[in-house]
């Protein structure tokens, strides 16, 4: 059974009383809102992963370390 033209327009009038033309227009508003900032995220996380992130090199930073421990043992 599918609603007919009058019960779309009878539901769509009693959701126009209960919440107002301008509470409607505000939560069209808040749902594009949403939609952009999900968009933006999405861009933002495809951007990050595309750069390569930076490589350490664990024995750099293991000489780096072992120096200035033996600078602190010297001085």
């Amino acid at each position: 059974m599918q609603p007919s033209v009058w019960q779309i327009v009878i539901v769509a009038a009693l959701v126009l009383i209960l919440f107002g033309r301008g509470r409607i227009s505000e939560m069209m508003g808040d749902v594009g809102k949403g939609i952009k900032s999900f968009k933006k995220g999405i861009s933002e996380e495809e951007a990050a992963a595309s750069k390569p992130s930076p490589q350490i090199d664990s024995k750099t930073s293991e000489t780096v370390s072992e120096t200035k421990t033996a600078d602190k043992t010297a001085g």
